[in-house]
């Protein structure tokens, strides 16, 4: 088995599925036992969740060239919440650095515009089915 927090708090992209049937790359955060994906009018996982709220989740990583691969598949009922800047800034931390001046200036953005003109806001998902699996082997 493997560290699940510390394979998660790396900046992966996750796939998620909602209604439409839709699937969606995303840089998400995972805190607290919920997968938090930043999003707003420019997508559709909103309208899809607020319609309805079942999500699936993917992480993987697949290199062949070392035989590293693992996946956390997670299912649950997501629910949309009012943006946070603290959770923004972590989230965009993770895949852009520390230092905010180095961000293109649609991130920092998303921490200094008013999330509710902008309309920014989280799908947060509590899995209830969620498998983590090392499927690794040697080269």
């Amino acid at each position: 088995m493997f560290d699940v927090d510390e394979f998660l708090a790396g900046p992966l992209t996750a796939r998620v599925a909602a209604a439409g049937p839709t699937v969606r790359p995303a840089w998400y955060l995972w805190e607290k036992q919920a997968f938090w994906i930043l999003t707003g009018p420019w997508a559709r996982l909103a309208r899809l969740v607020r319609e309805s709220p079942s999500i699936a989740v993917t992480v993987d990583v697949c290199d062949v060239g070392t035989g590293l691969v693992r996946q956390v598949l997670a299912r649950g009922d997501a629910e949309v919440l009012p943006f946070d800047v603290p959770r923004g800034r972590r989230l965009l931390s993770r895949y852009l650095g520390r230092d905010e001046r180095k961000w293109d200036a649609r991130f920092r953005c998303y921490l200094h515009d008013d999330p509710e003109v902008k309309g920014t806001v989280w799908v947060r998902m509590v899995p209830k089915r969620f498998v983590a699996e090392d499927l690794g082997y040697r080269v």
